[in-house]
């Protein structure tokens, strides 16, 4: 039997751009984060990548790219962009901004266009997990393409 993989605007842009991935579906758990999905799919939690969507004090949303056996230190993300304060968007918030659910949260065909700020470290690895855009839907790529086709700012403000 074959398995059916959700389409969704991530995996249409990627397939649009011609970007090879292979997609992995698993059991979603509600905040089980990438500690579940690395259980589930057996693979190291510091190569699934979660896509944070954030806002400075003036609510200008941003996406955030982290390992996910790492924090984000809004402190020095806020002292790197110049601005007050940076903070989680609400979930409603964030489903606004990028046309996903929180916990599906894709970096790539998000609804609204957004500076993406990504962990340089993740460049290191050889390959990333990434959300698909759906819940429980994660794909695997070279993480080159996260530079191809998002043209993040690269930053180092991850903790553990």
């Amino acid at each position: 039997m074959v398995e059916k993989f959700p389409v969704t605007p991530a995996t249409r842009l990627l397939s649009t751009k011609g970007v090879y991935y292979e997609p992995f579906l698993y059991d979603y758990e509600d905040k089980g984060g990438t500690r579940v999905s690395s259980q589930k799919l057996g693979v190291d939690e510091h190569i699934i990548i979660k896509t944070i969507v954030m806002e400075d004090e003036n609510k200008k949303p941003m996406i955030v790219l982290m390992h996910g056996d790492m924090e984000i230190s809004t402190k020095n993300l806020a002292r790197f962009l110049n601005v007050k304060s940076i903070q989680p968007c609400s979930p409603e918030n964030a489903n606004k901004h990028t046309g996903y659910l929180v916990g599906g949260t894709s970096p790539f065909g998000t609804r609204k266009i957004m500076p993406v700020y990504v962990e340089k470290t993740i460049f290191d690895l050889e390959k990333i997990y990434i959300n698909g855009g759906k819940r429980g839907f994660l794909i695997r790529i070279d993480p080159v393409v996260l530079k191809n086709l998002l043209s993040p700012i690269e930053v180092e403000v991850g903790y553990r």
